[in-house]
């Protein structure tokens, strides 16, 4: 129901981690937004060193001088004390983690999040991840106030946008972080001026959930079609990879697989089966060969395929499963 308009003095709170926030909130700030707060994960372990490292969020909040929160316990007495001292009234969440309802329920205005997908396809962890490999051609962004379940919330605004038949789940990242950000000011213009008109979403029985990706989704099951392992392979890269084992003798290598190219030719040899070349991995599968463009070794680098030819020799009688 759309809403009288007037002239809101918006007090916000920021949530988020990783690159993906950063766009939408950087626009906020260039936009002259009152960014009263910004949360996000507790700096982590990372690299052979395991030092301390602080988030993509953080990072980017620090050089702006915002005020920063890091909670380990979202439900702690002590952090829901600290978040009502900000005195926000609107609350942006963009890849964080679930919200207790003290926490959504608290602002004045509600607290809205980001979702890479058009809700209510694609409710989940990895949206993009699953868009690409389902073999998506068009996905977008979504605005939506939290309720109680997840990525359930009435719709504010949405944005399409098509997919490219070779993109990557890295690429799509890009783009639709990018749509994103302009969304979330487009929303938070809307609440400003009192004029979001809210939509329910729809029900119906075909919803494709994006779950978590652990690392039996990543493995490739060569039995698939063709086009069903091509998008597989875009869907995980660059992470978290698709991967398979290569027999090469009585070799056996975890190899995960990045890019790729579809070769559409009948052939009679058993699926998996590696026909070696001087430039790429050429594997069989059903209604052609997949050639492997850029690969990983157990150790090694990512590397274009070609390189690691240079220094992998394959049996006539290699595979992989």
């Amino acid at each position: 129901m759309k809403q009288n308009k007037e002239t809101r003095d918006l007090r916000i709170v920021f949530m988020g981690t990783p690159d993906f926030a950063v766009a939408g909130l950087d626009q906020l700030v260039d936009a002259g937004y009152n960014i009263v707060g910004v949360i996000t994960a507790p700096d982590r372990p990372a690299g052979r060193g395991r030092k301390l490292k602080a988030s993509a969020v953080k990072e980017y909040a620090v050089t702006k001088g915002l005020p920063i929160l890091q909670p380990t316990n979202l439900k702690a007495a002590s952090f829901l004390d600290d978040l009502k001292a900000l005195n926000a009234n609107l609350q942006i969440v963009v890849a964080f983690r679930m919200l207790p309802k003290a926490v959504w329920q608290m602002p004045e205005y509600g607290t809205f999040n980001l979702h890479a997908s058009l809700l209510p396809q694609y409710r989940g962890a990895a949206p993009i991840n699953w868009a690409i490999i389902n073999g998506e051609t068009e996905t977008g962004v979504t605005t939506f106030f939290i309720d109680e379940k997840i990525d359930t919330g009435e719709i504010i605004l949405q944005e399409r946008t098509a997919i490219n038949n070779t993109a990557t789940a890295g690429d799509l990242h890009d783009t639709l972080m990018n749509l994103g950000a302009t969304l979330i000011l487009k929303t938070v213009e809307k609440i400003k001026v009192n004029d979001s008109e809210l939509k329910k979403q729809s029900e119906f029985e075909d919803l494709k959930p994006a779950h978590k990706i652990h690392r039996d989704t990543c493995k490739i099951d060569w039995s698939k079609p063709i086009i069903e392992i091509f998008n597989h392979i875009r869907g995980l890269s660059p992470y978290p990879t698709a991967w398979t084992t290569l027999y090469n003798d009585e070799d056996e290598l975890q190899l995960k697989i990045y890019q790729t190219e579809i070769e559409s030719e009948k052939h009679n040899h058993t699926l998996g089966k590696i026909i070696p070349t001087k430039k790429t991995i050429k594997i069989a599968a059903k209604d052609g060969y997949l050639n492997l463009l850029e690969i990983q070794l157990p150790g090694k680098r990512k590397m274009k395929t070609q390189e690691v030819l240079n220094g992998l020799q394959l049996s006539k009688n290699a595979y992989v499963r």
